[in-house]
């Protein structure tokens, strides 16, 4: 049986060319679960079997590069197995790759040969560096045939621990040039309010104005809230999607289609998707 709930398989298939899908979250409210699903599906859970799978209708297989600054392999790597995906084996067939934006952030990149940076960990958090370490992956993914997706989960956390060494410009090109790598992405940002309209500390502008500039380019746009009314018991939260403001969607645009869904995810990981008064 198939992990992706039927009312969510529209959303999370394979987006068009240079397409850009935000998932935003809330406290309480996170967008984990979502991710898992993208990769299900991009990297080859067939809707009717387990079997591991996915070719495009050109012959040309899927693959991902997931960029976490949030969470390291592991986390990922249990919430796949759980979905039947052994991203072990899909990283052996080049059909997946992941960088640990985080457990090296802040560390001296590394000078020696001897150091102790992972093959695949961003060390150091200047900008520069975190673009190659990005770009020279997605590089090395390209190699044969195929379609690269880049998935990058909290990508404002680099806007949250750089202080003024960074800026919502900066950042946002650099995302440009990955984009322009890639065959379609997929990022995931915070959207609590104080983050999102908040404008009385430099964390709080510089927030809400990467997250205005990539609502307005994104091409999907799915966001994770608490319900209005509190907590329930099997309810955990609102799924709103939107289509963004960008203009050429062409694929994405035809499947998507505006409307609100809630979502409950039980403590086996499975998620059931609904509509209201179901």
């Amino acid at each position: 049986m198939s992990q992706i709930p039927h009312l969510l398989s529209p959303y999370v298939a394979l987006p068009s060319e240079s397409s850009l899908v935000l998932l935003t979250s809330v406290l309480g409210a996170s967008t984990n679960w979502l991710v898992l699903r993208y990769l299900q599906s991009y990297l080859g859970q067939n809707l009717e079997s387990l079997s591991i799978y996915n070719e495009t209708e050109d012959g040309d297989t899927t693959k991902v590069l997931l960029v976490s600054f949030m969470r390291d392999l592991a986390f990922w790597k249990d919430g796949a197995r759980k979905l039947g995906l052994d991203l072990d084996k899909l990283a052996a067939k080049k059909r997946f790759a992941f960088i640990d934006g985080l457990s090296e952030l802040y560390l001296e990149p590394a000078r020696s040969k001897t150091g102790t940076r992972g093959a695949n960990a961003v060390r150091g958090n200047e900008l520069g560096n975190i673009h190659n370490t990005v770009k020279n992956t997605l590089k090395e993914l390209q190699a044969g045939s195929g379609k690269v997706v880049l998935v990058i989960d909290q990508l404002d956390l680099l806007l949250a621990t750089s202080g003024d060494k960074l800026d919502t410009v900066a950042l946002g090109d650099t995302l440009v040039d990955w984009r322009l790598s890639a065959h379609s992405t997929v990022l995931t940002l915070a959207a609590d309010t104080p983050l999102a309209a908040g404008h009385d500390t430099p964390l709080e502008t510089n927030h809400a104005a990467l997250l205005l500039s990539l609502a307005h380019h994104a091409d999907l746009v799915m966001s994770l809230r608490l319900l209005d009314t509190g907590t329930a018991r099997d309810v955990s939260g609102v799924c709103r999607i939107t289509t963004g403001d960008a203009e050429g969607r062409g694929q994405t645009e035809q499947k998507a289609e505006a409307r609100e869904l809630l979502y409950f995810v039980g403590g086996d990981s499975a998620v059931k998707v609904f509509e209201r008064g179901q």
